[in-house]
């Protein structure tokens, strides 16, 4: 600090009437803007800590925290899936569930999926931009909430969910380099999550259904020509007018994937009868909030 000369009865003066010497005023300044930086950086190291123990240690930008606290549904899964059964034992580690997506294909269905497991579980959301990506829409960054105040605090999560931007072909998620290969496929990745929250279906014929409509959702209704989506369109019609989702009288990860490709595919104002009763539907569970908010 440098060195400052006055009169010294000029500044007893001052300090009488309940005066601050600039100097001190800029000091305390300097002082409170060190202590942000430095709390800033703590969250940073801590943030980049935990990829010693998770599979994808190449991160480069943390951008934001979060513990989501959304309200719960009314609509609850049947059976409780056991994240120790699933994840394995904890062994004192945060369970971090990483996943690398391009911010040129925003995945929906994990937007919603995450907002469920949130529901379930205390959940450590973090999102992070890699280096191979220049720059990322301000509603991707802030795509799983705002930053938690105790986030630093990793010991009071159950799960960690982190997302990385990043410039990949396929969507990407690894849980455990030792047990497990990487996941690809946003498909893939719906199933493995929606596990975490509730079993599927034991009828082998009622799984088998589940699947086949995620797949026609990810590969006709999200990538199928108008002609494709037209044909699924009606197929949904058709299944909807026997039961109230697509998998029968439960609500499944069918009727989120076919949702938000419906959804993102733009054609939900011009679906037939059945399938807009379903969308309301779905839309009166709650879950599909953080799909729709992105779309707008």
């Amino acid at each position: 600090m440098p060195m400052y000369q006055g009169n010294s009865c000029t500044a007893e003066h001052a300090i009488q009437n309940g005066e601050v010497d600039p100097a001190v005023k800029a000091l305390e300044a300097r002082q409170d803007e060190i202590m942000k930086k430095l709390y800033d950086l703590k969250a940073a190291v801590e943030g980049l800590a935990k990829t010693v123990t998770t599979p994808d240690a190449d991160l480069d930008l943390t951008v934001s925290s979060s513990l989501s606290s959304q309200s719960p549904s009314s609509t609850t899964f049947k059976g409780i899936s056991d994240l120790d059964t699933l994840l394995g034992k904890d062994l004192g580690a945060l369970r971090d569930i990483v996943i690398n997506a391009n911010p040129a294909q925003p995945p929906l269905t994990l937007l919603v999926l995450h907002s469920v497991l949130c529901q379930r579980y205390r959940v450590l959301s973090t999102v992070h931009v890699h280096s191979s990506v220049t720059s990322v829409p301000p509603q991707l960054l802030s795509c799983l909430g705002p930053r938690h105040a105790d986030s630093y605090a990793r010991q009071m999560f159950q799960l960690g969910f982190t997302l990385i931007w990043k410039d990949v072909p396929k969507l990407q998620m690894k849980f455990s380099v030792q047990n497990m290969c990487p996941i690809e496929g946003e498909a893939n990745v719906a199933r493995f999550l929606f596990k975490l929250l509730s079993p599927y279906p034991s009828d082998p014929a009622l799984a088998t259904l589940v699947d086949s409509w995620v797949d026609t959702a990810f590969f006709q209704l999200a990538e199928g020509s108008a002609k494709e989506r037209a044909t699924v369109l009606r197929a949904l019609n058709s299944a909807l007018s026997r039961n109230p989702w697509l998998a029968g009288p439960e609500f499944s990860l069918a009727d989120i994937a076919c949702y938000c490709c419906v959804l993102q595919s733009g054609s939900a104002s011009s679906t037939p009868t059945n399938v807009q009763r379903w969308i309301k539907s779905c839309e009166n569970l709650g879950h599909f909030s953080p799909a729709k908010l992105f779309l707008q």
